[in-house]
């Protein structure tokens, strides 16, 4: 389904004269339909800047990146961004940012209400419609901001670092919840997050990066059993996850330490 093909990205100063930061540093990676991918790497390796792209939101300064055989170059329906900020409009009720995207693409007011109130409903959030962000918790304006890119029918689902902001317990059950939704709605997800157990948990592979410039340094493939959200516990606590847990940690503590260096 995705092509990532040798993508290079500088952030070059205006009316600098060197050639700009490097940020990824030829990047190749090919990601399967219905596959969830996370991206994990020190700060600042380009994870996020790599998001973007995918999403065609950043023009990478070499290299491409393919979906279905078509090049990105701009955002498009088939892909959809939730953020680690809810991005959430306090004006607008939850409903009413739940339709942003179907709005802003000129759907009905019947159908984009229609499509919403489905997917609160999906997200645990039926019944919320006319509720204000200040009126509710950070998980919910999180589910709020899942459900709003649910609605927009996205093949390609972009999370970035989307249960950073939330406290642990709650980061928890989220995590849960996701892979619930998953179940039933199939997706293709790309995941950016600073946790090893949650992309242990929540994965089919982590792609390791380098310190910046981002390389990718390995692929892990986790083999843990499905549905995992049924025996979160025991899978948290197995064996095989310690063992996951131990060698992405080392990969890791190893490029922290080159960069204090």
């Amino acid at each position: 389904m995705i092509e990532i093909s040798n993508i290079e990205h500088r952030f070059i100063a205006k009316g600098a004269e060197d050639g700009g930061l490097v940020v990824l540093d030829g990047v190749s990676l090919s990601i399967a339909e219905g596959e969830f991918v996370s991206f994990l790497g020190p700060s600042g390796c380009g994870k996020t800047t790599l998001l973007r792209i995918l999403d065609g939101l950043v023009t990478p300064t070499a290299g491409n990146v393919t979906i279905d055989g078509k090049i990105v170059k701009k955002p498009a329906r088939d892909r959809a961004m939730v953020f680690q900020e809810f991005n959430l409009l306090p004006w607008r009720n939850t409903m009413r940012n739940v339709e942003l995207g179907l709005e802003l693409h000129g759907v009905s007011k019947s159908e984009r209400m229609r499509i919403a109130r489905e997917n609160l409903r999906k997200v645990g959030l039926g019944g919320f419609e006319d509720y204000f962000p200040h009126q509710l918790s950070g998980g919910m304006k999180q589910r709020v901001g899942i459900a709003r890119a649910l609605s927009m029918s996205p093949s390609l689902l972009l999370m970035d670092e989307p249960f950073g902001a939330l406290d642990p317990q709650i980061r928890e059950l989220m995590q849960i919840e996701m892979l619930k939704l998953l179940e039933t709605e199939a997706r293709t997800v790309v995941f950016v997050t600073h946790s090893v157990d949650e992309a242990i948990f929540l994965s089919d592979r982590i792609v390791i990066f380098s310190a910046r410039p981002g390389r990718i340094l390995a692929i892990i493939d986790v083999e843990l059993p499905k549905p995992r959200w049924q025996d979160e516990e025991r899978i948290k606590i197995s064996p095989e996850f310690v063992r996951y847990r131990s060698h992405i940690w080392h990969m890791l503590k190893s490029e922290l330490q080159r960069t204090q260096v």
